[in-house]
Formats: structure tokens, C-alpha cells, sequence
């Protein structure tokens, strides 16, 4: 069971796919849902997110993978401690959101020197910064991601870069002292400015 139909959870479904596993995706984004469904069709079960429909799945699963993640701001605690004790002994959780605290109350972070430990029957895998475990190929992967917005803003300048592109325009954190992300503006109990607005300044 994979919670989120993002980056993490398109990729760990393929490969439970590839592996003949039965599959089901959990996410509260339609959007994400059909793209799962577009990209592995009857092989993977895509189930929109509740709390009823968590508990049913995290309960049957041998494996239960976090991949919840809300730009900016913590991760929803999905799975609770009582569903984590009412589940299958020998099951796994691998949370990958646990650079966001985690979408499971059970977890902590460790590391790769000592990737698990158990609560309960339960065994848990919370290593926090997982990319870390493979320096050379995540930094491939993120200079590719990252690469052509740094030359957008290299050859436009930053405002016109962000102006001219949302997603760049998205990443905007902090500008002139004024907190630009509403997640983090409200996480630390700042006021927030839009992108828009201080890039007028």
C-alpha cells in the first residue's frame, strides 16, 4: 500500500508492479489518481484518501510505503499508532516522508548505519535524506531537475524568470526579508507575502 501518487509513489508502484505485487495507491489528488491509472492501468488499485479507506489498506498490507508530501509543511500523520498495532506481524513501513516528520505517528528517523527498527511486530525504515544512500546518481538527478531553471534565472535574471515560469515563481521562499511560501510563513507563525507582490518591490 503506498500512500501519495506523486514522484515517490508512481515509482514505488511501478516497481511493486514489476515485481507482481497487488497494488494499491492512496491519494486525496483526482489528478494524481488518473495519472496512476493512465500509467499502470488494472495492475494497481488507486483509492481516493480517507480515513476509512487508510485504515482498511494499511491493515491488509504486507508493506506500506509514505510517500505524502506537502510543499512547505509538515506531513499529515495518516497512520495511526492503533492501525500500526493492529497490523499484520512481519509487516514493513517504509516512510520516506520522514524529512517532513513523517506520515505515520510510529516513526523517527534513522540512518543508514541503522536503517530499522521495530515497533511491535511492525519493522519501520525511516531513513531520513534516503537519496544520500546513492550520492553520485541523486546528484545526476538533481542537477538534471534543477539545471534548466538555473538557466532561466542565469539568462533572464530571477524576476523575469519567475515571472515568466509558475513553477520557478513556486520555489520562491523568502525575497527583500518577506516570506513568500504560505506553508512555511504559517508553520512559523509569519505573515505571508505573495511572490507576486515582493517581486514588484
Amino acid at each position: 500500500m503506498i500512500l501519495g501518487a506523486g514522484v515517490v509513489g508512481s515509482n514505488a508502484a511501478q516497481i511493486a508492479v514489476g515485481t507482481g505485487a497487488q497494488v494499491v495507491v492512496i491519494d486525496r489528488n483526482l489528478d494524481a489518481l488518473r495519472r496512476m491509472d493512465r500509467l499502470l492501468g488494472a495492475r494497481v488499485m488507486t483509492v481516493f484518501s480517507n480515513q476509512d479507506n487508510v485504515e482498511k489498506h494499511v491493515l491488509e498490507a504486507d508493506l506500506v510505503i509514505g510517500g505524502v508530501l506537502i510543499p512547505g509543511a509538515a506531513a499529515p500523520k495518516l497512520v495511526t499508532r492503533a492501525m500500526v498495532e493492529a497490523m499484520q506481524p512481519g509487516a514493513a513501513i517504509v516512510d520516506v516522508a520522514i524529512d517532513q516528520g513523517g506520515c505515520c505517528e510510529t516513526v523517527r528517523p534513522t540512518t543508514h548505519a541503522e536503517p530499522t527498527y521495530r515497533v511491535g511486530d511492525v519493522v519501520h525504515y525511516c531513513v531520513a535524506n534516503m537519496p544520500g544512500g546513492v550520492p553520485r546518481t541523486s546528484t545526476y538527478a538533481l542537477n538534471n531537475a534543477t539545471l534548466p531553471f538555473a538557466l532561466q534565472i542565469a539568462d533572464k535574471g530571477w524576476r523575469k524568470a519567475l515571472q515568466d515560469d509558475a513553477h520557478l515563481r513556486n520555489g520562491l521562499n523568502i525575497a527583500f526579508g518577506k516570506v513568500t511560501c504560505r506553508e512555511v510563513a504559517e508553520a512559523l507563525d509569519y505573515t505571508w507575502e505573495s511572490p507576486e507582490s515582493v517581486m514588484a518591490m
